[in-house]
């Protein structure tokens, strides 16, 4: 599957901004104005001015709806909730390059909120994958303990965990332990 690299870094948001949520190990990963500058600074978010509650409150929104399309039982119901959070941002695609990066299209209209910057470039990336009948790649991670969420960007889409490394290792570890626990008696 070829995903052009705005598409790729905008999935990559979607995926990390759904990770904030409350429910998460780590509690609200934007809790406050100042952890939303750092998340608009980590991802690079253009045309980011003054932040303030509402603000803040409205990326809130934006992360539930994500969370939303996540669990979509169905490419139809993941369409109609893309569809309904492009909408509302007032998608407006234009053609740019800046900061390096070579011509590529935002959707989002210029002086955007940072909620609809998010919901118009991230929610064209979800519709991508539910276009390209990919919805069964928005996914949450298998491990018992944690329901993070990620894409399978694999060949094969058969990646079952939010990181190989945490993850996908400590249950691999832990089936490891129990099967020589069982061997030893």
């Amino acid at each position: 599957m070829l995903i052009p690299h705005d598409t790729r870094i905008a999935l990559e948001t979607v995926v990390d901004l759904v990770n904030t949520a409350p429910e998460s190990d780590a509690g609200d990963g934007l809790a406050d104005i100042a952890t939303l500058y750092g998340f608009a600074e980590r991802h690079r978010i253009s045309g980011v001015g003054a932040l303030g509650e509402k603000d803040l409150r409205a990326v809130h929104d934006v992360r539930s709806r994500f969370a939303e399309i996540f669990a979509a039982p169905d490419a139809r119901t993941a369409a109609d909730l893309v569809n309904g959070l492009v909408a509302a941002a007032g998608t407006t695609p234009q053609l740019t390059n800046h900061d390096g990066y070579d011509w590529h299209v935002h959707y989002f209209a210029p002086d955007a909120s940072i909620a609809d910057h998010l919901a118009a470039d991230c929610g064209m990336a979800l519709a991508f994958i539910v276009v390209a009948g990919e919805q069964e790649r928005l996914r949450r991670c298998e491990a018992p303990d944690c329901r993070d969420a990620f894409v399978d960007l694999s060949r094969n889409r058969s990646r079952r965990y939010c990181s190989s490394r945490t993850c996908g290792n400590r249950l691999h570890v832990a089936a490891y332990r129990a099967r020589r626990r069982e061997a030893a008696g």
